[in-house]
């Protein structure tokens, strides 16, 4: 029941169907306290924690899957290459909240620290911890590593904690929607906010605006779950296959494969869909072919024909000189104050 009304909102917000005006008076008040929040933290009315080292929020204005990890496992890189030791914190989803700050390693159980948090400490090797509150799950990281920058993935609305870069992420088939936030639209805040961050990077872009700059994910290869073996994705394109997705946007992933010339029946679930072993038993033999970020979740119980699609971003030299330059300038700033 909860997926079909996810599916009946992201249809409404995204294909122009018609929402009962009842709805828009929910969504006007929605703006307001949002607007009143936002005012609330920038003015000191409502206590926000500057944490010792700069941190850097990659965030997205819309309920679901924009591409933010990619971006993420990018900007730990990056900051690797250039003699940065960062670390990344996370909301984490288990069913539930993290109500204390975990650490995050490459063994966690996906069901205590979330399925994000989990694929970016196997992809980035650096420290990651979770926490509903994030100021506490940056307190945890700093108290147990030894981190000069903080990457929040996701985290643009949690104002609790002060950010010194921001980045917005923007799907760049489905942009903004019809424009409203929610309930009415997808917007978690006003579109005009996004006037007001660092960055505001497009993630497979229709067309790019003034100051955007376009991100690209690429993946070409195939990892087996249970054995590690990697091939070529031009090697199923003959290969009827079924392709699993429960992320915030499972169609990018599927139109991924079918512009890769693959032959997918195509299964989506809702975004950190708690997966079992029975959500991947078809009654055929085809191979399943996943998202890395579901992957994670299904190792446990994978069949020999199950493979994931790692991706990577890609940005232009145009988004990491200026970031690179804004973030030595916050460093400094910090070590002179």
């Amino acid at each position: 029941m909860k997926a079909k009304i996810s599916r009946w909102f992201e249809d409404a917000w995204y294909q122009e169907m018609y929402m009962s005006a009842w709805f828009m008076p929910l969504s006007m008040f929605y703006v307001d306290a949002i607007r009143l929040r936002r005012f609330l933290y920038r003015t000191g009315l409502k206590k926000s924690v500057r944490l010792p080292v700069p941190v850097v929020i990659v965030g997205n204005l819309t309920v679901g899957g924009t591409g933010k990890t990619p971006l993420v496992i990018w900007l730990v890189r990056l900051l690797k290459q250039q003699g940065y030791k960062p670390g990344v914190i996370s909301r984490g989803y288990a069913g539930g909240e993290n109500a204390q700050p975990l650490s995050v390693t490459a063994s966690s159980d996906p069901r205590q620290v979330g399925d994000e948090a989990l694929l970016l400490a196997r992809r980035c090797d650096c420290p990651v911890a979770v926490c509903a509150e994030r100021p506490a799950a940056g307190r945890h990281l700093l108290a147990e590593q030894a981190c000069d920058v903080i990457i929040s993935d996701d985290g643009l609305q949690h104002y609790a904690l002060q950010r010194d870069i921001e980045i917005v992420v923007i799907d760049g088939q489905r942009r903004f929607g019809n424009g409203y936030c929610l309930p009415v639209g997808p917007l978690r805040e006003p579109p005009e906010r996004v006037n007001t961050v660092d960055f505001v990077v497009v993630n497979e872009p229709k067309e790019l605006l003034d100051g955007e700059l376009a991100m690209h994910c690429r993946g070409d290869q195939l990892v087996n779950l249970r054995t590690g073996e990697i091939r070529s994705l031009a090697e199923f394109k003959d290969i009827p296959c079924h392709a699993v997705a429960g992320i915030g946007n499972p169609q990018r992933f599927f139109a991924q494969l079918a512009a890769a010339g693959l032959d997918c029946q195509a299964h989506a679930f809702p975004d950190h869909h708690p997966f079992v072993a029975g959500d991947l038993q078809f009654k055929d033999a085809k191979p399943v072919i996943m998202t890395e970020k579901d992957a994670v979740k299904c190792a446990a119980f994978a069949q020999p024909d199950h493979w994931y699609l790692p991706v990577d971003a890609e940005l232009p030299e145009a988004f990491t000189a200026p970031f690179l330059t804004l973030l030595k300038d916050k460093t400094d700033g910090q070590k002179t104050a």
